[in-house]
C-alpha cells in the first residue's frame, strides 16, 4: 500500500505510541492509549487508527503481543513531522552542570583533553554511547612547528594548529642533523607557512621553500614529506568515545548476540567514525539516521543523531548512538547544547 499524509488523529496516536514505548520498552495496546490519554476515543476507535497505521507500515505488532511497536518508518515520520526541537531549559543545564561538570580547559592542555572530556560528559548525560569526531584540519590555520631529534636516526615534528590542536609525527632519518641546522630550518618553515591553511601548505611548499638558504637536505625531507605532515588525521584517529556501558544496558541489548554484535561495531573505530560523519537526514545542524538509514549491517538496529560544532573554519561532530528507543527530543537537546559548549571552549570564547 502507498503512504499517505497521516491525519491529525493518525498523528496524535502515533505520537502517543513513540513516547510511550520510549519510556516503557513494552508493546502499546489501545486500550492502555485510551485509558491513559484524554482523546475523547474509544478503545474501537483508536484500535481502528492503530490498524491503519500497521497497514501504512508506521507500527507493528511484535510477535503475538496485543500492542505495537513504531517501525523505521514511524520513528522517522515523528523525528521529521510531528516532534518539536526546543533549547534546553535553565533548570536542565543547571542540572546537567551541576552532575557532570561544565567543559573546561587549561589553556596549557591540548584539543584532545577537551574532545575527551566532552565526549565523557555527554555519554554521562546521554545515557548513550557518545562520540566526538574532532575537526578536519585542511583549512585549519597552521601556527608552528618544532622539529626534536629522538635520535641520530629519529626526528619527531610536532604541529601546532589554531585553537590548540596538535599533530606529532615520527619522522626516520638518514642522515646527521645539527641542532643549529634544526633551528634554522623551524625558523624558515614557521617563517613562510604560518598563517596558511593546511591544504595550502600542501600544494605550494615546494615553492615556498624553494629559495630558502636552509640545510637542503632537511628541507627537502619536509618538502617531500609534506603530504603526510600537513594532511588530515586518519578518521579512526579523530574519533573519542565514551558511554558503552549505558548503551548494553539498554533491553534491546541484553540477549549475547546483540551484545556481540555491538561491541564489534563499537571496537571497529573506522566504521563508528564513518557512521557519525556520514549519517543520513538532516534537519538544521541535527542529522538523525535511524536503523536501516545507517549504512553499517551492525548499525541497523541503531539510532544515530550527530550535531556538527564550529571552530573558526573548521568543523568536527558530536554524535548519540542509542537504540531506536531513543529519547529524541532529549537527545537533540543536549547535543545542540553541548556542541554550542564545545565550539565556545575550543574558540577560547569565555
Amino acid at each position: 500500500m502507498e503512504s499517505r499524509e497521516l491525519n491529525i488523529r493518525e498523528r496524535q496516536v502515533l505520537g502517543i505510541i513513540i513516547q510511550s514505548y520510549l519510556v516503557t520498552a513494552t508493546p502499546v495496546a489501545s486500550k492502555s492509549i485510551a485509558h491513559n490519554y484524554n482523546l475523547g476515543l474509544s478503545d474501537a476507535t483508536i484500535r481502528n487508527v492503530m490498524a491503519e497505521l500497521e497497514d501504512q507500515g508506521y507500527i507493528s505488532q511484535p510477535h503475538t503481543s496485543a500492542g505495537r511497536v513504531p517501525t523505521d518508518k514511524g520513528y522517522r515520520y515523528y523525528v521529521d513531522l510531528i516532534m518539536i526541537f526546543q533549547c534546553l531549559d535553565e533548570s536542565e543545564k543547571k542540572r546537567i552542570e551541576e552532575s557532570v561538570g561544565q567543559i573546561t580547559i587549561d589553556r596549557k592542555g591540548t584539543s584532545s583533553d577537551v574532545l575527551l572530556s566532552a565526549v565523557k560528559v555527554l555519554g554521562t548525560i546521554s545515557r548513550q554511547l557518545s562520540v566526538v569526531l574532532s575537526p578536519t584540519l585542511s583549512n585549519a590555520l597552521f601556527e608552528k612547528l618544532d622539529l626534536v631529534l629522538l635520535s641520530s636516526t629519529r626526528m619527531m615534528v610536532i604541529l601546532s594548529i589554531q585553537s590548540l590542536f596538535v599533530k606529532t609525527i615520527v619522522m626516520e632519518l638518514d642522515m646527521e642533523v645539527s641542532r643549529q641546522t634544526l633551528d634554522e630550518v623551524v625558523d624558515v618553515l614557521n617563517q613562510r607557512l604560518s598563517g596558511l591553511t593546511l591544504a595550502e601548505i600542501r600544494r605550494s611548499i615546494s615553492q615556498r621553500l624553494s629559495d630558502c638558504g636552509c640545510d637542503s637536505a632537511l628541507k627537502n625531507l619536509i618538502v617531500s614529506s609534506a603530504g603526510t605532515l600537513f594532511d588530515e588525521t586518519p578518521l579512526f584517529e579523530r574519533l573519542y568515545i565514551s558511554g558503552t556501558e549505558y548503551i548494553v544496558d539498554q533491553p534491546e541489548f541484553k540477549q549475547p548476540e546483540k551484545v556481540r554484535e555491538l561491541i564489534t561495531m563499537i571496537e571497529d573505530k573506522f566504521s563508528v567514525a564513518k557512521l557519525v560523519e556520514n549519517n543520513g537526514p538532516s534537519r538544521m545542524d541535527i542529522t538523525i539516521s535511524i536503523g536501516k538509514e545507517n549504512s553499517g549491517c551492525h548499525a541497523q538496529d541503531l539510532t544515530i543523531v550527530s550535531a556538527p560544532y564550529y571552530v573558526g573554519n573548521m568543523v568536527g561532530k558530536l554524535g548519540i548512538l542509542g537504540p531506536k528507543r531513543m529519547d529524541y527530543e532529549y537527545a537533540v537537546r543536549v547535543l545542540n547544547y553541548m556542541a554550542d559548549s564545545l565550539s565556545a571552549t575550543l574558540s577560547g570564547v569565555n
